[in-house]
């Protein structure tokens, strides 16, 4: 397995920011074409470690309510053991990390909320050859689902997992699966999509050629969701619902959530680690929803593990 070399480095990180602007691009075009004019700030850091990142968030849009899309570059002297409880052979090595990560909460309950991630992590234990492993993914959670929506999202997983195995979009989707999950709630986060980690099973570079395609795959699959649903008409319910539903979000991310430990572990830079928080969210006490309401349907069918693109084909 060829070690990443300086160059390798750079030219993910040079995706890496080439991938946020193009993100953050679209998704503003998005917002324009709901009437909206927020755009993204750009918020430059540097960690005291070593290392920084360009945080760019939009708020308050018209279509969006609110989205981050973050990337960073940090680089870690001392490997913490909370940090590395899966890989207790890097503990203490000096390592670095790079990826983009985002999460979108728009506005109109519904257009669901999104998230992707894509990351390098490279260890280097003393004595040691370095130890490099990708990551990422991306997955939808809807409030009032529609299935074109949740087919169209899977059918563009599927097709960009097809050139690196027939089995990758089926790993990777039950990964994505089992990993949102609320196991206090017994539900999963939303529909799915795709997740892995510690990737590092072919050459670096066609693990970097897979992180490129579930990358540029997100604006694929992402974009005609917000087309045919961003103008839809909704009621201070459905906007209510939404909002109770976004508690799961929050619980999701602050309990399981394993970038949002990372980062907290490690010293992040806590602004661009809890960006991910929704702007609004609400909770209830044991909310009742009618029998054959589309709230009922979401917690009883939705947010089951399902075989999307063979239940939803017809």
């Amino acid at each position: 397995m060829k070690n990443p070399s300086s160059n390798d480095i750079q030219r993910v990180r040079d995706f890496l920011i080439n991938l946020q602007a193009r993100i953050c691009s679209a998704l503003e075009q998005q917002e324009q074409l709901g009437g909206g004019t927020a755009e993204f700030i750009i918020d430059d850091w540097e960690r005291v470690e070593g290392g920084g990142g360009r945080s760019r968030v939009l708020q308050n849009g018209d279509v969006i309510e609110k989205g981050g899309v973050m990337f960073s570059h940090i680089q870690i002297s001392k490997l913490p053991p909370s940090a590395t409880e899966r890989h207790p052979n890097i503990a203490g090595a000096k390592a670095q990390a790079m990826g983009v990560s985002l999460v979108i909460h728009p506005k109109n309950p519904n257009v669901p909320t999104s998230h992707a991630n894509v990351r390098l992590f490279v260890a280097e234990p003393e004595g040691q050859d370095p130890i490099w492993w990708f990551g990422g993914g991306f997955d939808l959670t809807p409030f009032y689902p529609n299935d074109e929506d949740i087919f169209s999202w899977h059918h563009t997983a599927q097709t960009l997992c097809a050139p690196f195995g027939d089995e990758i979009y089926a790993e990777h989707k039950k990964w994505c699966d089992d990993y949102f999950y609320l196991k206090h709630r017994d539900e999963q986060r939303g529909v799915g999509g795709l997740f892995f980690d510690d990737l590092n099973q072919w050459d670096f570079e066609t693990c970097f050629k897979y992180i490129q395609a579930v990358g540029n795959g997100y604006l694929d699959a992402i974009l005609p969701i917000f087309k045919r649903n961003q103008n839809k008409p909704y009621t201070q319910a459905q906007r209510d619902f939404q909002l109770y539903r976004r508690g799961r979000y929050v619980e999701y991310n602050l309990v399981y959530d394993r970038g949002t430990l990372f980062g907290l572990q490690t010293g992040g830079r806590i602004e661009s680690i809890l960006v991910s928080m929704p702007p609004l969210a609400a909770w209830s006490y044991r909310p009742e929803w009618d029998e054959n309401s589309s709230e009922k349907k979401l917690t009883e069918f939705y947010l089951k593990p399902q075989a999307w693109l063979t239940c939803l084909k017809s």
